[in-house]
C-alpha cells in the first residue's frame, strides 16, 4: 500500500466538477484508491462518497492506493489535488 499526504489546491474548489474529475482519475487505476479527510475514509472511485468530503483549498488529506499500479495512482491523485 502506498500513501501520500496532500494539501488540496485545486481550481474551482467550491464546484462539484473537480470531484467528478477526481473520481474519473481514480477510476483509471486497478488499485483500490481511498482519500482520508478529517474522520472520513472514502473510496475515491465513488462519486457519492467523494461528495461527502470537504476538499477546499488548504485542507489536508491522505491518499492511499493498494494494488499493482498503486505508485502511479497515488502520484496522479496527488498531482490532481495540487494542480491549480
Amino acid at each position: 500500500m502506498k500513501t501520500c499526504d496532500v494539501v488540496v489546491n485545486v481550481k474551482n474548489d467550491k464546484d462539484a466538477r473537480p470531484i467528478a474529475l477526481l473520481v474519473q482519475t481514480a477510476s483509471q487505476f486497478d488499485s483500490k484508491v481511498y482519500i482520508d479527510s478529517e474522520d472520513k475514509h472514502v473510496n475515491a472511485k465513488s462519486i457519492m462518497g467523494m461528495m461527502t468530503l470537504t476538499l477546499i483549498n488548504g485542507s489536508k488529506v491522505t491518499v492511499s492506493a493498494d494494488g499493482d499500479d498503486e505508485e502511479e495512482a497515488c502520484e496522479r491523485m496527488q498531482e490532481f489535488l495540487t494542480s491549480k
